[in-house]
């Protein structure tokens, strides 16, 4: 049947509007870097372009993510990325900074053979590692990589045989470490709250390792340099770097990097982080975490070892949960910082009691703090 000539305009204008209102919603204009929104059928922010889904004009914001044409600019927060000489300092420069504005790396310049030999700096001066005597592991199966997302218990005991609770957890940075542990809900999405003695044990934990000859030899290390000004300006970027709030899920403030990387979350529905040896301990030790089997076990014959886990932990799932076994906090806490602001978001090569390893970290891009300057997201060992 014929429509009437009026009748067809009428659709014909509401197609072409219909497609019009469709294509605006099919462009990056005025949308670099915002948040996934599902109205639009494609995005415009860094995961559209693992996800598949950036929109045609993406290239419009990659503008933002380069050094071209903007060397020495004024900091500006609604850049991606930066190009001025704090940028270094900040862990915020583009990648091509070096190249295009003949600056250092990000990581204020690092060179590969610095890195191997500070972090052997730091692995000497471990004074509180455990012996051969203070821990015995059980790792009982081992697993091809392919297997991780099985979900296989393979390990009917404990991975953790004996830990000599008495001497290790007695030293000051160990016990301080082990106050923080439950100030956290394991629930990405619930907002974090902590009192005014949870927050007194951030500044009684750090102020501890401050002590130590590994953060005293970061700090100087850090401070040749000019990454910082005074032993008070570092400790309080620590402070912000990784107990500094953000929110991982439903806008809460739920999460932090030292909760991601020591305490570990549980974000939909799988285990996030938790990449500490003391905390795998004490939830095995409490029942609230069974161990399935390793997917990796290091080279190092003595402690600190690396080892890659399959765990459930209150009922959810870690495929690989990579740690370092048998340092301090403190270690742990210098040699990941380290990698954070010589490496950000790259693989980090350090060298520890003669074997290399490489570790992961992560900037957390949402949100920052300071003068644009980013906190942690996370910090791993990387494992083969």
């Amino acid at each position: 049947m014929m429509l009437p000539l009026v009748m067809l305009s009428v659709l014909l204008c509401s197609a072409a509007a219909g497609t019009l209102q469709t294509r605006s919603t099919d462009t990056c204009v005025n949308r670099c870097g915002e948040k996934v929104d599902h109205n639009y059928h494609c995005q415009c922010n860094s995961a559209c372009v693992r996800h598949g889904d950036c929109c045609h004009d993406y290239n419009l914001c990659n503008s933002t993510s380069s050094c071209e044409g903007r060397c020495s600019e004024a900091y500006s927060p609604s850049n991606t990325c930066h190009c001025n000489s704090k940028c270094s300092q900040h862990h915020n420069c583009c990648q091509d900074y070096s190249s295009r504005c003949g600056g250092n790396d990000p990581g204020v310049g690092f060179s590969d053979q610095e890195l191997l030999a500070v972090s052997e700096q730091l692995y000497s001066l471990d004074t509180n590692k455990a012996s051969q005597d203070d821990i015995r592991l059980n790792v009982q199966h081992h697993i091809a990589n392919s297997q991780t997302g099985d979900k296989l218990d393979f390990a009917p005991q404990r991975l953790y045989a004996y830990v000599n609770e008495e001497v290790l957890f007695s030293r000051p940075t160990f016990a301080k470490f082990i106050a923080l542990l439950n100030n956290y809900n394991q629930m990405t999405g619930i907002a974090e709250h902590f009192t005014e003695d949870q927050l007194a044990e951030q500044d009684s934990f750090l102020a501890e390792i401050m002590k130590s000859a590994i953060m005293d030899t970061l700090y100087s290390v850090l401070l040749s340099k000019k990454m910082y000004n005074s032993r008070v300006e570092f400790e309080e970027d620590l402070k912000k770097m990784w107990f500094g709030l953000y929110s991982r899920s439903s806008n809460a403030l739920d999460s932090s990097g030292f909760e991601h990387v020591f305490s570990g979350e549980v974000k939909r529905g799988k285990v996030s982080g938790f990449h500490n040896w003391v905390r795998f301990y004490l939830a095995e030790k409490n029942n609230e975490l069974n161990y399935y089997s390793y997917s990796y076990n290091g080279p190092w014959t003595d402690y600190p070892d690396i080892l890659a886990m399959q765990f459930n932990w209150n009922g959810y799932y870690k495929a690989v949960g990579s740690g370092i076994v048998g340092s301090s906090p403190e270690f742990d806490f210098a040699i990941f910082t380290l990698c954070f602001i010589a490496k950000p978001d790259k693989q980090c090569t350090v060298s520890l009691g003669g074997n290399t390893m490489n570790i992961q970290t992560y900037t957390w891009t949402k949100s920052t703090y300071g003068n644009g300057k980013k906190y942690v997201a996370s910090a791993f060992p990387l494992t083969p």
